[in-house]
């Protein structure tokens, strides 16, 4: 079976991962990863594709990672971005709310109507429940829940009014904004969440140790790779970093939190 690769988490800047990609594969071969592939997978089943034991290298979100994925994937790594609210390879979301919103705290959000891009999603809804888990009362802190299916779709339905508020990966936000300032405007940033590792890069489960340490040795290389330096900037990538998987248990802590509040679900 021959190993697939994806770095799908990101698809505004595709072109820009998939040159990246170029180099990153040379550092891979370099490295002793042979039969790689010319092109970048990117996947409409990302379940399948996050456990297919053909998976070399993927990027998945953290909060899948310590639920659906536990004990079924490897950590690899972590990128570190340069976008607003990152701070290393952790990572917060924006809450965006519309420019004329009176809204000036998360408390003002009650009764409101948000949208969120799926429910295993650790920016967009794991990380706004644990925001707004505090306020809620009997379980409920918004009048609606809206799920969009896409974080571009949750700040659209923010901006046309289908929605009044939406919790966006901070990367996604400043990717949309160079590539399409049209996305965001007429939104403003009503507060952070609470920071959390950014997106994982992960390998499968029957990747071995060997091949483990030869993907890290590659991918550290690549970006630290001055041939790669526009490439990188092209969609915010700044670095590399190894972390325990235990510091994605911040998720889990996040759940738990709102549930010990007596909000499991966005609601």
């Amino acid at each position: 079976m021959p190993p697939v690769v994806s770095l799908p988490m990101y698809v505004q800047a595709a072109e820009a991962i998939q040159a990246f990609w170029s180099g990153l594969r040379r550092h891979l071969a370099e490295a002793g990863l042979p039969g790689l592939p010319e092109d970048l997978f990117w996947p409409d089943d990302f379940r399948a594709h996050w456990l297919s034991p053909a998976t070399l290298l993927s990027q998945a979100c953290g909060y899948p990672l310590v639920t659906l994925l536990a004990g079924r994937v490897q950590l690899v790594g972590t990128f570190r971005y340069a976008a607003p609210g990152c701070e290393g390879s952790d990572y917060a979301s924006l809450v965006v709310v519309r420019e004329d919103d009176p809204a000036r705290t998360v408390a003002d959000l009650a009764g409101r109507r948000a949208a969120f891009n799926s429910r295993d999603s650790q920016s967009g809804y794991n990380s706004l429940r644990a925001l707004v888990a505090p306020h809620a009362r009997d379980g409920r802190f918004f009048g609606a829940v809206i799920e969009s299916g896409g974080h571009a779709r949750s700040m659209r339905l923010v901006r046309e009014g289908g929605a009044d508020v939406a919790a966006i990966d901070c990367v996604t936000h400043a990717l949309a904004a160079r590539a399409d300032p049209q996305a965001v405007a007429g939104l403003r940033t009503l507060c952070l969440s609470e920071r959390a590792p950014g997106l994982p890069l992960i390998t499968a489960q029957a990747t071995s140790e060997q091949d483990l340490a030869r993907l890290r040795s590659a991918i550290a290389a690549a970006c630290a790779d001055p041939a790669l330096a526009e490439q990188r900037a092209a969609f915010l990538l700044e670095g590399f970093d190894v972390r325990p998987l235990a510091d994605y248990d911040r998720c889990l802590e996040m759940q738990e939190r709102a549930k010990a509040l007596g909000y499991p679900e966005l609601a």
